[in-house]
């Protein structure tokens, strides 16, 4: 799936994935392939973003994250 990490500044990340789990207000949620489409509020915490070459870490401080179509948004402060 494609994911894309945006700050403010800069994109942090954006690229293919096999899965993404992120820091969600209510605890944390993990995406993979075709999951059913979201949009929910970020915490401040890690989003570990799995890739073919290992996993990844972005800090972030909250944000929103939009799940659609096998493409992951994160749009982070």
């Amino acid at each position: 799936m494609n994911v894309e990490i945006i700050t403010p500044d800069k994109a942090l990340f954006k690229g293919e994935a096999s899965s993404v789990t992120v820091p969600g207000v209510d605890g944390s949620m993990g995406f993979l392939e075709n999951h059913a489409p979201l949009i929910t509020v970020l915490k401040a915490g890690d989003v570990r973003v799995k890739t073919a070459k290992g996993e990844e870490l972005f800090p972030v401080n909250g944000g929103v994250v939009e799940v659609m179509n096998n493409t992951v948004l994160v749009l982070a402060e």
